[in-house]
């Protein structure tokens, strides 16, 4: 019977996998029952599973498998629960694979394997004594497999590449049960598919193996403007970015929230000293005054907390594309104009946009190598808002019109590419944005490894 039967599970069936399973099964009103459910994004807070497995071993997900595909009930794997769109929050049988978050770093090769279940700080400190590094993302609680998955990108993305091309092998489990190494030499295909093709969509991937480089230390810069100077500080900040080395990446917003007006800011990674960093920050900061400024010498593990952005609390929305060209001055005053006008709500986090500069290694890697197919950005180009669980439904509905405006408005200065790992719910047209050229291919390997279409979500490969 199809995963997607949309009755549930039956109490018998419940207390059959119970019985079956070394890990805990959870249903509602037991404890811990929503803090190993609850979507990261509150916009999705309603939503909840009719129980949840605490996955203790690699038998335990095979056998959560066998009884989904028997009982017809959904099932979704969860790694850090940061799905954007709350698909790892669905309805049905939700498999937590956090106590499956083993790590080891071997200093001599370069190499590191984290099973399934792990996060950014798992990774973090597993590599750390080794001072070695790959894309590690830019949130401690994110999971390493929808970072990967996604594609997964970080400050050091520019000479590191994305997460998911630092991957040298997988292990994956197929809808039926079946454990499949996915490298250069095994399953191809399903290794280049895991590589960007994004999460959920083709089995359960139960641990990944990445090469790491060495890494040093390193310098960071905070800098803040008002909100008037935008123009003029994106204009000098995307040349600064475009003419920089691969060692300077460069994060740069401007936002508002409840008090009037908007703050610009710059927050910048540099793998070189602070000297390097402020020689090259120097056409910014001698065209504007920023009202604060912070340059400073870290290693590079100070630089990484230093750096940490975790997406805002409470409930939120996301518009996410990719530009070619730098922002033109205009685009930064539409900008500005509709933040003016935004509708407001209980969430402190606010509204606004951010570029995070791409190029360097992630572009050295042809579209068609792996399943990521944005290899031509300049910048991605994120557009967000966000409110609380105690605003009504007409905030709710003026921040989503608010947002859908200004990603209008912005369409003349963006491309069509949208960002996976950053998924949309509201995106039409996201077989295209999400995979372009690449779509087909996935659908033709999705239909070899899943033939069922067992795992389904609302914007799944194949649907």
């Amino acid at each position: 019977m199809s995963a997607n039967a949309a009755h549930g599970a039956s109490e018998s069936a419940w207390r059959r996998l119970e019985r079956t399973v070394a890990g805990r099964v959870l249903r509602p009103g037991a404890a811990g029952f929503r803090s190993s459910s609850a979507p990261f994004n509150k916009r999705y807070a309603t939503t909840a599973p009719s129980g949840v497995l605490s996955a203790a071993n690699t038998g335990d997900v095979r056998r959560a498998l066998a009884w989904a595909r028997e009982t017809g009930i959904g099932l979704v794997a969860r790694g850090g629960g940061h799905s954007y769109a709350g698909y790892s929050a669905a309805a049905g049988l939700v498999l937590d694979l956090g106590a499956l978050n083993t790590v080891t770093a071997d200093g001599s090769t370069g190499l590191v394997t984290a099973a399934g279940g792990a996060l950014m700080s798992d990774v973090r400190a597993a590599v750390q004594p080794h001072e070695m590094a790959f894309a590690l993302g830019n949130g401690a609680s994110v999971g390493i497999a929808g970072l990967t998955l996604g594609g997964g990108s970080s400050s050091t993305s520019r000479t590191l590449g994305l997460t998911a091309d630092a991957l040298v092998r997988t292990t994956l489990m197929t809808a039926d049960g079946r454990l499949l190494t996915c490298d250069a030499q095994e399953n191809p295909d399903l290794y280049w598919a895991c590589r960007g093709g994004g999460g959920g969509n083709f089995g359960i991937n139960l641990s990944f193996t990445f090469r790491a480089s060495p890494v040093s230390d390193v310098s960071t810069c905070l800098l803040l403007w008002d909100g008037a100077d935008a123009p003029e500080v994106f204009t000098v900040m995307q040349e600064i970015a475009r003419k920089a080395p691969d060692a300077f990446s460069l994060r740069l917003g401007v936002s508002a929230a409840g008090g009037p007006g908007a703050t610009v800011s710059a927050v910048a990674l540099h793998l070189g000293p602070a000297s390097e960093l402020r020689e090259l920050l120097a056409p910014a900061l001698t065209a504007t005054r920023p009202v604060r400024q912070d340059i400073a010498d870290r290693t590079f593990w100070e630089a990484q907390d230093h750096l940490l952005h975790e997406t805002s609390a409470g409930a939120f929305a996301v518009r996410t594309n990719f530009a070619a060209e730098p922002l033109p001055a205009q685009a930064l005053s539409t900008v500005l104009s509709r933040l003016e006008r935004r509708p407001g709500s209980g969430n402190p986090d606010g509204c606004g946009l951010a570029l995070y500069t791409w190029g360097g290694a992630i572009n050295r890697v042809a579209p068609a190598d792996t399943a990521f197919v944005h290899r031509d950005a300049l910048s991605l180009v994120t557009m967000d808002t966000s409110w609380s669980e105690q605003d009504g439904p007409a905030t709710v509905e003026a921040n989503l019109r608010w947002l859908a405006g200004l990603r209008e408005a912005m369409a003349p200065y963006v491309g069509e590419g949208a960002y996976q790992n950053f998924i949309d719910p509201d995106l039409p047209d996201w077989r295209t944005a999400y995979y372009g050229a690449n779509y087909p291919r996935l659908v033709e390997i999705k239909k070899r490894v899943d033939p069922d279409g067992f795992f389904t979500f609302g914007q799944a490969i194949g649907t």
